[in-house]
């Protein structure tokens, strides 16, 4: 349902528009002056701001312009009855949505209304719709080329299509949240909302308002209605990060909800149906939770229809140049920095580095390596660990036969990836790679890449 504020300084004009927007279905509220409909902006999501542009204290346009900046996506529609070809222009300039003149016809207003609404909700589906087709529907956004990373995408598309409610393991930093993301964007609803929260960072007062909204009036502070996560992801996806903070008095409820399809906000008589996909992931051992009593078994079973588990990083080590490499150039952007890449004495420790935080230790290793580095190729001395903090690298899954061949095995795989990156041009290659073209020559015929 939209929201719909009306503002006017006359209590009559307010009244009766509000009246006649809550019949034609729509969520209304007022405000008497810009003030106080800006708090109102501030407070919640509106969809639509019809405002009088002659007010005390802040006029119309006034208000527009602060709404710009804390709503961006709210339309507003201004109305004077001071009409005139200047001051339309002058609010249309200033980015209104629509001009109403008093006294207001109120038909055509709705059909107005209805327009601006239904044509502002296509944008949006259609904004939606380019950023998936930009991401093709591929694992780009995922980095990784190791054979635990494959199994892993092939996981993702097998479950995808399904409306299965999914548990996404793994430890922390290790990017269980882009897990997420690529079964939504696989699935059809990729068209629709992926709503992400972490259950660890809400207090546990306002859980049961964060996930099912609140009516005007059901607690202390709740100055008007708001949506819960639930709604905001109707006919999408809610990502549950962190599930295993969830406080039992919460559990029993997110249970009656997977169950029924149905959310209740709080202070509310009654609840309404959503149809959301569950995704939920954490870095517990939900099983030793249930066990001891912290975590219901029946919530648990009702999540773990499919369990899906997101290596860590010391599994999947071979992607570490990838990784690096990506960070390199993120930080270079960020910094305006042209670090080449990562010398090999650094990768060596990279590589040997037990990575106990994970990708989001390793991107930020690589922040202090770009910022630190002075010269064309990240150095020992440019890592948080320097040239220690190395363990055997014997430990590593599939590095058995010690360091110079986990380092060519490094090698290969990320001259490889440059030449798929750069569509084999080798002159390219050569110049991201910080080396001249007879050398990544010779390096690709130790690897045997000459004819792959």
């Amino acid at each position: 349902m939209s929201r719909i504020l009306i503002v006017d300084d006359e209590p009559g004009i307010r009244t009766a528009l509000a009246a006649f927007f809550r019949q034609e279905g729509y969520a209304t509220s007022m405000a008497a002056d810009g003030h106080e409909a800006l708090a109102a902006v501030k407070n919640g999501n509106l969809d639509l701001v019809i405002s009088d542009l002659r007010m005390p204290g802040m006029d119309g346009i006034a208000l527009m312009r602060e709404i710009r900046q804390w709503s961006p996506e709210t339309l507003v529609v201004l109305m004077t009855a001071f009409a005139s070809v200047e001051t339309a222009v002058e609010a249309l300039r200033e980015g209104a949505a629509d001009y109403f003149t008093k006294p207001v016809e109120l038909d055509e207003a709705g059909v107005r209304v209805r327009s601006l609404l239904e044509r502002r909700d296509l944008l949006r589906e259609n904004r939606y719709l380019r950023e998936v087709i930009d991401r093709s529907f591929n694992f780009n956004f995922i980095i990784g080329e190791s054979e635990p990373m494959k199994q892993l995408y092939r996981m993702i598309e097998k479950i995808a299509p399904s409306r299965s409610t999914v548990l996404v393991t793994g430890p922390s930093g290790s990017g269980k949240e882009l897990i997420a993301r690529a079964i939504h964007q696989r699935s059809d609803r990729a068209a629709k909302p992926f709503i992400a929260v972490n259950c660890g960072s809400i207090p546990e007062s306002l859980f049961e308002s964060e996930l099912f909204g609140h009516k005007k009036g059901s607690f202390t502070g709740a100055t008007q209605d708001r949506e819960g996560v639930f709604s905001l992801a109707d006919k999408g996806t809610l990502f549950l990060d962190e599930i295993g903070e969830l406080p039992l008095a919460m559990q029993v409820k997110l249970l009656r909800v997977l169950q029924d399809g149905e959310v209740k906000p709080v202070g509310a008589t009654a609840g309404h149906e959503v149809d959301v996909r569950i995704l939920a992931a954490t870095n517990r051992d939900l099983e030793q939770e249930v066990a001891e009593g912290r975590f219901r078994e029946d919530l648990f079973y009702r999540l773990n229809i499919i369990r899906i588990r997101m290596p860590g990083l010391r599994e999947r080590w071979t992607d570490i140049p990838l990784l690096a490499g990506h960070f390199v150039e993120k930080f270079n952007r960020e910094f305006r920095k042209s670090v080449k890449g990562i010398g090999a004495e650094a990768m060596q420790v990279m590589v040997a580095h037990e990575w106990k935080g994970q990708v989001r230790e390793l991107e930020n290793a690589m922040e202090r390596a770009v910022l630190l580095c002075d010269g064309d190729f990240i150095q020992p001395s440019d890592l948080p660990m320097g040239s220690a903090g190395a363990t055997a690298i014997d430990q590593l899954p599939g590095a058995d036969s010690g360091l110079s061949d986990a380092v060519s095995m490094f090698e290969r795989q990320y001259i490889r990836h440059m030449l798929e990156r750069y569509q084999g041009n080798r002159g390219e290659t050569a110049r991201a790679l910080g080396v001249d073209p007879s050398t990544l020559y010779r390096k690709m015929e130790k690897h045997h890449l000459l004819d792959s």
